[in-house]
């Protein structure tokens, strides 16, 4: 009987072992690098370069905006976009899948052109965020696409707004 109960215990302990084994292995980062589907990979390196994009474009904007209003979008799309691409680098870091390192940034010839381009981009992005928060497969990019997109709403009704000043 107590050898019964050793072999029991054992078994036991090796059945424990191999669960936290197992669920170790489950959340490594090794374990998590593939596990993003095709569709949300694309999504992130998309949302990835479309971020330093609005960076890039929105320091230019504070320091060589003709108008106040400009100045203060392109600080704000600094600002806003610095965090949420800091926050989808941590997120897809567990996920073993890089991002894309430097965006080219491109110039408008005046204030009302880069008001025009952050109008159509956060039209464009708000689309495409809403689409990955509502059909996207991994909860961790869902959540992220659902939270940004608020802040890609509340930066586009700032755009129009900014846009028809310069009218």
């Amino acid at each position: 009987m107590k050898n019964k109960l050793i072999i029991i215990s054992r078994l036991s302990i090796a059945a424990i072992a191999i669960s936290f084994v197992w669920t170790a292995a489950a959340q490594s980062p090794t374990a998590a690098s593939g596990s993003l589907s095709e569709k949300d990979k694309t999504f992130v390196r998309k949302a990835a370069k479309g971020g330093m994009m609005e960076v890039a474009m929105g320091k230019l904007a504070s320091e060589r905006g003709q108008s106040v209003d400009v100045k203060k979008f392109g600080e704000r799309m600094v600002t806003d976009h610095s965090k949420a691409n800091q926050d989808l680098a941590s997120i897809v870091e567990k996920k073993g899948v890089k991002l894309p390192s430097k965006e080219r940034s491109t110039t408008w010839k005046s204030d009302k052109d880069y008001m025009n381009a952050m109008v159509k981009d956060h039209e464009k992005d708000l689309a495409e965020f809403q689409k990955e928060a509502r059909d996207g497969n991994d909860p961790d990019i869902k959540e992220f696409a659902e939270r940004t997109a608020k802040m890609v709403q509340e930066h586009l009704e700032l755009a129009r707004e900014t846009q028809s000043k310069l009218q």
